[in-house]
């Protein structure tokens, strides 16, 4: 008898518990950080933005009491989360392996993706090729050609100074008579006005010869590529295509950052958030930026930078996104079933159109 009144009252004290536990669980804990355009803090320290007034929505169907604790990034989020300090997190996390295991992840309401921007080029096709024909890049390019056809026609004068006198004339003349005679066969004319005729000089011809048609190739290329440098900004579609730019950057800490640094492509720059690095991109100061495409598209029409700033109209990399909860937490079915309904109505649409985040 001792022992089943015993059994009575730990039975007893557990249900007592476990109904004061929940008590004092009715009101969720929601932790949000400043995240434009899902949350925003506005001027009153209240919040607003498309993951705010899902999670409303949510909550009021679902007859759910909550109050927000604000927190500076979402690895403070995560944090807390794990400790259980907080019941949830509205702020979209990307769903991996690895949250999967640690934590409850809600029905994915959004697919991200990262965005490609560059500078709005305002130029006409004709100007961007004469800046380019005056570049520096170009000259350079210009001069090392000078210097190869001078070398070979320099060795071949001194060759065939002897043996050719009436071609290859002594003096300043027959130097000029040896470059004439480098460019003609580096660029396959063939005038046949200048040839070697000692066995060392049509030695240095052959090399000469298979030489060019590699040097030719490559100068072409170059040039090529100089010319069509700003053309190939708006034709970026791969990984390969952002290798051909040279100032690359992205926001630190992020998904853009992260691809960039998986396809081995150099960051020229890292910026601590998307306004500073949009900022120095209307500037002109990089060629293109990697970073979420709903948030550029947001603080592109939120700054006014759509005459400096072009989004390219496609993504690298979608990233399912959901609400995150501590691993078996009690109120996890309804915020999940919540969810799914709520974003199969009509008003999740008007929320996207309103806050810039439709798919495009």
């Amino acid at each position: 008898m001792r022992r089943l009144l015993f059994y009575i009252l730990i039975f007893s004290f557990s249900a007592v518990s476990g109904q004061q536990s929940l008590a004092q669980g009715d009101t969720l804990v929601v932790g949000i950080y400043h995240n434009p355009p899902f949350v925003i803090q506005t001027d009153d320290n209240s919040f607003e933005g498309l993951s705010i007034e899902l999670w409303e929505n949510i909550a009021k169907s679902s007859d759910l009491n909550f109050r927000y604790e604000q927190y500076s990034d979402f690895i403070s989020i995560l944090k807390r989360l794990e400790y259980r300090e907080i019941d949830l997190t509205i702020n979209p996390m990307d769903v991996n392996e690895l949250r999967v295991e640690k934590f409850d992840m809600t029905q994915p309401y959004f697919i991200s993706s990262i965005g490609v921007a560059i500078p709005y080029l305002n130029r006409s096709a004709l100007s961007v090729f004469v800046s380019n024909i005056f570049s520096l890049a170009f000259l350079k390019i210009i001069l090392l050609l000078i210097l190869v056809i001078f070398v070979f026609g320099f060795f071949l004068w001194l060759v065939e100074r002897r043996h050719n006198k009436f071609q290859f004339r002594p003096g300043l003349l027959g130097l000029f008579d040896g470059l004439w005679w480098s460019a003609v066969t580096m660029t396959t004319v063939g005038y046949g006005d200048k040839a070697p005729k000692s066995n060392l000089g049509k030695s240095i011809a052959i090399i000469w010869m298979f030489t060019a048609v590699i040097i030719i190739s490559s100068f072409t290329a170059g040039i090529a590529s100089t010319l069509t440098i700003s053309g190939l900004q708006t034709d970026i579609n791969t990984a390969e295509d952002i290798r051909l730019v040279k100032k690359v950057s992205a926001v630190g800490a992020t998904s853009g950052e992260l691809y960039l640094v998986q396809e081995d492509i150099p960051i020229t720059q890292s910026y601590a958030s998307p306004i500073l690095a949009l900022r120095a991109l209307a500037k002109k100061n990089n060629d293109v930026l990697l970073y979420d495409r709903t948030v550029l598209q947001y603080y592109i029409n939120r700054l006014s930078l759509s005459e400096k700033v072009k989004l390219l109209p496609f993504t690298l990399r979608e990233h399912y996104q959901s609400f995150m909860l501590p691993k078996d937490h009690p109120a996890y079915d309804r915020i999940n079933v919540g969810l799914m309904k709520e974003i199969h109505t009509n008003r999740w649409e008007g929320l996207q159109r309103k806050y810039d985040a439709m798919e495009r």
